[in-house]
Protein backbone atom coordinates (compact mmCIF):
# COMPACT_ATOMS: atom_id res chain seq x y z
CA UNK A 1 0.00 0.00 0.00
CA UNK A 2 2.58 2.74 0.67
CA UNK A 3 4.59 1.95 -2.50
CA UNK A 4 1.52 2.77 -4.69
CA UNK A 5 0.52 5.83 -2.11
CA UNK A 6 4.40 6.88 -3.11
CA UNK A 7 3.64 6.36 -6.47
CA UNK A 8 0.45 8.98 -6.60
CA UNK A 9 2.17 10.59 -4.37
CA UNK A 10 5.40 11.45 -7.14
CA UNK A 11 2.42 11.92 -10.23
CA UNK A 12 -0.26 14.23 -8.26
CA UNK A 13 1.99 15.58 -5.74
CA UNK A 14 5.18 16.58 -6.89
CA UNK A 15 3.65 15.92 -10.61
CA UNK A 16 7.21 14.12 -11.99
CA UNK A 17 7.14 12.70 -15.08
CA UNK A 18 6.27 9.37 -16.13
CA UNK A 19 9.30 7.74 -16.83
CA UNK A 20 10.90 9.46 -13.56
CA UNK A 21 8.27 7.69 -12.04
CA UNK A 22 8.78 4.54 -13.58
CA UNK A 23 12.29 4.77 -12.27
CA UNK A 24 11.31 5.64 -8.77
CA UNK A 25 9.01 2.38 -8.97
CA UNK A 26 11.67 0.04 -10.49
CA UNK A 27 14.38 1.00 -8.05
CA UNK A 28 12.30 0.50 -4.74
CA UNK A 29 10.61 -2.67 -6.71
CA UNK A 30 13.53 -4.13 -6.95
CA UNK A 31 14.27 -3.77 -3.12
CA UNK A 32 11.35 -5.25 -2.19
CA UNK A 33 12.17 -7.88 -4.10
CA UNK A 34 15.73 -8.55 -3.05
CA UNK A 35 14.82 -8.14 1.04
CA UNK A 36 11.68 -10.60 0.58
CA UNK A 37 14.36 -12.93 -1.04
CA UNK A 38 17.36 -12.26 1.07
CA UNK A 39 15.78 -11.78 4.81
CA UNK A 40 11.91 -13.29 4.01
CA UNK A 41 10.70 -9.46 4.67
CA UNK A 42 7.24 -9.04 2.78
CA UNK A 43 7.94 -5.03 4.29
CA UNK A 44 10.39 -2.63 3.19
CA UNK A 45 9.06 -0.29 5.63
CA UNK A 46 10.54 -2.11 8.67
CA UNK A 47 13.99 -2.44 7.28
CA UNK A 48 17.38 -1.51 8.81
CA UNK A 49 20.51 -0.05 7.44
CA UNK A 50 22.51 -3.59 7.55
CA UNK A 51 19.66 -5.16 4.75
CA UNK A 52 20.09 -2.08 2.51
CA UNK A 53 23.95 -2.29 2.67
CA UNK A 54 23.87 -5.80 2.27
CA UNK A 55 21.42 -4.68 -1.18
CA UNK A 56 24.27 -2.38 -2.25
CA UNK A 57 26.94 -5.00 -1.85
CA UNK A 58 25.38 -7.17 -4.13
CA UNK A 59 24.75 -4.25 -6.74
CA UNK A 60 28.78 -3.46 -6.67
CA UNK A 61 29.24 -7.10 -7.08
CA UNK A 62 26.72 -7.34 -10.24
CA UNK A 63 29.37 -4.65 -11.57
CA UNK A 64 26.14 -1.98 -11.76
CA UNK A 65 28.44 2.04 -12.11
CA UNK A 66 28.69 3.54 -8.66
CA UNK A 67 26.35 6.36 -10.74
CA UNK A 68 23.74 3.79 -11.06
CA UNK A 69 23.55 2.65 -7.66
CA UNK A 70 23.52 5.81 -5.99
CA UNK A 71 20.64 6.73 -8.38
CA UNK A 72 18.93 3.55 -6.71
CA UNK A 73 19.44 4.38 -3.76
CA UNK A 74 18.11 8.00 -4.01
CA UNK A 75 14.86 6.78 -5.25
CA UNK A 76 14.94 5.04 -1.74
CA UNK A 77 16.54 7.99 -0.15
CA UNK A 78 12.85 9.84 -1.70
CA UNK A 79 10.25 7.34 -0.68
CA UNK A 80 11.64 6.88 3.10
CA UNK A 81 11.00 10.83 3.32
CA UNK A 82 7.65 10.10 2.07
CA UNK A 83 7.15 7.53 5.05
CA UNK A 84 8.34 10.36 7.09
CA UNK A 85 6.11 12.94 5.97
CA UNK A 86 2.98 10.48 6.42
CA UNK A 87 4.12 9.21 9.61
CA UNK A 88 4.66 5.66 8.89
CA UNK A 89 8.44 5.81 10.02
CA UNK A 90 10.38 7.36 13.22
CA UNK A 91 13.60 7.19 11.36
CA UNK A 92 15.10 6.35 7.80
CA UNK A 93 17.32 3.69 7.42
CA UNK A 94 19.21 5.76 4.72
CA UNK A 95 20.05 8.59 7.16
CA UNK A 96 23.47 8.33 7.67
CA UNK A 97 24.10 6.44 4.12
CA UNK A 98 26.72 8.09 1.67
CA UNK A 99 26.98 8.06 -1.36
CA UNK A 100 29.24 5.92 -3.35
CA UNK A 101 32.34 7.63 -5.02
CA UNK A 102 32.02 8.16 -9.16
CA UNK A 103 33.88 9.49 -11.78
CA UNK A 104 33.11 13.03 -12.98
CA UNK A 105 31.81 12.70 -15.92
CA UNK A 106 32.07 15.68 -19.10
CA UNK A 107 29.68 16.13 -21.40
CA UNK A 108 31.06 17.76 -24.45
CA UNK A 109 28.60 20.20 -26.66
CA UNK A 110 29.07 20.11 -30.16
CA UNK A 111 30.65 22.95 -31.73
CA UNK A 112 28.75 25.57 -33.19
CA UNK A 113 30.53 24.28 -37.07
CA UNK A 114 29.40 20.98 -36.02
CA UNK A 115 25.67 22.00 -35.56
CA UNK A 116 25.52 23.67 -38.71
CA UNK A 117 27.12 20.64 -40.24
CA UNK A 118 24.64 18.35 -38.94
CA UNK A 119 21.94 20.83 -40.30
CA UNK A 120 23.01 21.33 -44.04
CA UNK A 121 20.29 20.59 -46.25
CA UNK A 122 22.05 18.16 -48.29
CA UNK A 123 21.95 15.63 -45.14
CA UNK A 124 18.41 15.32 -45.46
CA UNK A 125 15.72 13.45 -48.14
CA UNK A 126 13.19 16.06 -49.55
CA UNK A 127 9.92 13.73 -47.80
CA UNK A 128 7.94 13.57 -44.65
CA UNK A 129 11.06 12.15 -42.73
CA UNK A 130 13.81 14.32 -43.65
CA UNK A 131 11.31 17.24 -43.06
CA UNK A 132 10.77 15.83 -39.66
CA UNK A 133 14.35 15.13 -39.14
CA UNK A 134 15.62 18.27 -40.04
CA UNK A 135 13.28 20.08 -37.90
CA UNK A 136 13.74 17.77 -34.78
CA UNK A 137 17.31 19.01 -34.77
CA UNK A 138 16.84 22.44 -35.21
CA UNK A 139 14.30 22.97 -32.81
CA UNK A 140 16.73 20.75 -29.98
CA UNK A 141 19.37 23.26 -30.85
CA UNK A 142 17.51 26.63 -31.33
CA UNK A 143 15.36 26.23 -28.16
CA UNK A 144 17.23 23.86 -25.90
CA UNK A 145 13.79 21.90 -25.29
CA UNK A 146 14.26 18.73 -23.46
CA UNK A 147 13.74 15.49 -25.53
CA UNK A 148 10.11 14.85 -23.86
CA UNK A 149 9.42 18.79 -24.35
CA UNK A 150 9.99 17.94 -27.76
CA UNK A 151 7.54 14.89 -27.88
CA UNK A 152 5.00 16.52 -25.94
CA UNK A 153 4.52 19.71 -28.17
CA UNK A 154 1.27 20.25 -30.05
CA UNK A 155 0.44 22.59 -32.64
CA UNK A 156 -1.08 24.82 -30.74
CA UNK A 157 1.83 25.37 -29.06
CA UNK A 158 3.23 26.64 -31.94
CA UNK A 159 2.50 30.77 -31.79
CA UNK A 160 3.98 32.26 -35.39
CA UNK A 161 2.23 35.69 -34.59
CA UNK A 162 4.33 36.00 -31.43
CA UNK A 163 6.91 33.95 -32.94
CA UNK A 164 7.30 31.22 -29.85
CA UNK A 165 6.25 28.12 -28.44
CA UNK A 166 4.99 27.34 -25.42
CA UNK A 167 6.35 24.10 -23.65
CA UNK A 168 5.57 21.87 -20.75
CA UNK A 169 8.37 21.01 -18.44
CA UNK A 170 9.08 19.21 -15.40
CA UNK A 171 6.11 19.47 -12.81
CA UNK A 172 3.72 20.28 -15.45
CA UNK A 173 5.46 24.15 -15.66
CA UNK A 174 4.93 26.16 -18.42
CA UNK A 175 7.53 28.56 -20.25
CA UNK A 176 7.57 30.37 -23.17
CA UNK A 177 10.58 30.56 -25.52
CA UNK A 178 11.16 32.42 -28.43
CA UNK A 179 11.69 30.64 -31.83
CA UNK A 180 14.19 32.13 -34.99
CA UNK A 181 13.10 32.93 -38.28
CA UNK A 182 15.41 29.33 -39.70
CA UNK A 183 13.13 27.38 -37.01
CA UNK A 184 9.75 28.74 -38.27
CA UNK A 185 10.19 27.97 -42.12
CA UNK A 186 11.27 24.81 -41.11
CA UNK A 187 8.18 24.10 -39.16
CA UNK A 188 5.91 25.39 -42.01
CA UNK A 189 7.86 23.24 -44.43
CA UNK A 190 7.54 20.51 -42.24
CA UNK A 191 3.85 20.97 -42.12
CA UNK A 192 3.14 20.76 -45.55
CA UNK A 193 4.70 17.53 -45.65
CA UNK A 194 2.30 16.55 -42.74
CA UNK A 195 -0.57 17.27 -44.06
CA UNK A 196 -0.40 14.98 -46.92
CA UNK A 197 0.12 11.96 -44.72
CA UNK A 198 -2.27 9.55 -45.32
CA UNK A 199 -3.74 8.61 -41.69
CA UNK A 200 -2.95 10.69 -38.49
CA UNK A 201 -3.69 8.84 -35.31
CA UNK A 202 -2.67 11.86 -33.27
CA UNK A 203 -3.09 15.17 -34.91
CA UNK A 204 -2.95 17.33 -32.17
CA UNK A 205 0.87 16.63 -31.66
CA UNK A 206 3.32 18.38 -33.60
CA UNK A 207 6.00 15.40 -34.40
CA UNK A 208 4.62 12.35 -35.42
CA UNK A 209 5.94 8.92 -36.99
CA UNK A 210 5.74 8.29 -41.06
CA UNK A 211 2.61 6.31 -39.44
CA UNK A 212 0.98 8.87 -38.10
CA UNK A 213 1.51 8.55 -34.24
CA UNK A 214 2.94 10.73 -31.97
CA UNK A 215 6.35 10.12 -31.93
CA UNK A 216 8.76 8.77 -29.09
CA UNK A 217 11.47 9.43 -26.80
CA UNK A 218 14.17 6.71 -28.65
CA UNK A 219 13.06 7.69 -32.10
CA UNK A 220 14.35 11.21 -31.17
CA UNK A 221 17.51 9.68 -29.73
CA UNK A 222 18.02 8.00 -33.19
CA UNK A 223 17.39 10.80 -35.61
CA UNK A 224 19.98 13.15 -33.70
CA UNK A 225 22.45 9.86 -33.23
CA UNK A 226 22.40 9.27 -36.93
CA UNK A 227 22.82 13.04 -38.06
CA UNK A 228 25.36 13.74 -36.00
CA UNK A 229 27.09 10.39 -36.31
CA UNK A 230 27.82 12.32 -40.07
CA UNK A 231 29.65 15.06 -39.11
CA UNK A 232 30.95 14.47 -34.74
CA UNK A 233 33.60 12.07 -33.55
CA UNK A 234 32.22 12.69 -29.73
CA UNK A 235 31.05 9.37 -28.06
CA UNK A 236 27.83 10.73 -27.02
CA UNK A 237 25.47 12.15 -29.73
CA UNK A 238 22.25 12.66 -27.95
CA UNK A 239 19.37 15.17 -27.42
CA UNK A 240 20.71 16.00 -24.35
CA UNK A 241 24.32 17.11 -25.56
CA UNK A 242 22.26 19.22 -28.31
CA UNK A 243 20.35 21.10 -25.14
CA UNK A 244 24.14 21.35 -23.60
CA UNK A 245 25.22 22.87 -26.73
CA UNK A 246 22.23 25.56 -26.78
CA UNK A 247 23.25 26.86 -23.13
CA UNK A 248 26.74 26.42 -23.97
CA UNK A 249 26.99 28.74 -26.79
CA UNK A 250 24.32 31.26 -25.71
CA UNK A 251 26.96 31.71 -23.01
CA UNK A 252 29.59 32.06 -25.08
CA UNK A 253 28.26 34.52 -27.19
CA UNK A 254 27.50 36.20 -24.23
CA UNK A 255 24.05 35.77 -23.06
CA UNK A 256 22.85 36.51 -19.36
CA UNK A 257 23.01 32.85 -17.18
CA UNK A 258 19.35 33.91 -15.81
CA UNK A 259 18.18 34.18 -19.10
CA UNK A 260 19.67 30.81 -20.10
CA UNK A 261 18.40 29.41 -16.71
CA UNK A 262 14.55 30.74 -18.02
CA UNK A 263 14.82 29.38 -21.79
CA UNK A 264 16.51 25.93 -20.08
CA UNK A 265 13.38 25.41 -17.62
CA UNK A 266 15.62 25.34 -14.63
CA UNK A 267 14.08 25.95 -11.19
CA UNK A 268 17.54 27.20 -10.19
CA UNK A 269 20.43 28.76 -11.01
CA UNK A 270 22.83 25.86 -9.72
CA UNK A 271 21.47 23.55 -11.76
CA UNK A 272 22.26 26.73 -15.52
CA UNK A 273 25.69 26.62 -13.60
CA UNK A 274 26.92 23.64 -15.10
CA UNK A 275 26.91 24.76 -18.36
CA UNK A 276 29.32 27.95 -17.74
CA UNK A 277 32.70 25.46 -18.21
CA UNK A 278 34.02 27.18 -21.01
CA UNK A 279 36.61 25.81 -22.83
CA UNK A 280 40.58 27.49 -22.50
CA UNK A 281 40.38 28.82 -25.99
CA UNK A 282 37.33 30.91 -24.90
CA UNK A 283 38.32 32.14 -21.94
CA UNK A 284 41.50 33.30 -24.13
CA UNK A 285 39.52 34.89 -26.34
CA UNK A 286 37.60 36.63 -23.47
CA UNK A 287 41.07 37.33 -21.47
CA UNK A 288 42.67 38.97 -24.77
CA UNK A 289 39.85 41.13 -25.99
CA UNK A 290 39.13 42.56 -21.99
CA UNK A 291 42.16 42.96 -20.17
CA UNK A 292 42.99 46.74 -19.94
CA UNK A 293 46.59 45.49 -20.48
CA UNK A 294 46.16 44.05 -23.68
CA UNK A 295 45.47 47.04 -25.54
Amino acid sequence: MSIKSFIDYLELEKKYSPNTIKAYENDIRSFSEYNKNEFDQSSINKVDYSQLRSWIVKLVESKISNRSINRKISSLKTYYKFLLKIEKIKKSPLDNHKALKTKKIIQLPFSENEVISALDINNFQNSFEGKRDRLIIEMLYSTGIRRIELTGLKIKDIDFSSKRIKVLGKRNKERFIPMLKSTISLIKEYMDYRNELNRIQNKDFLFLTSKGEKIYENLVYRITNKYFDYVSTKVKKSPHILRHSFATHLLNNGADLNAVKDLLGHSSLAATQVYTNRSIEEIKKVYSNTHPRNK
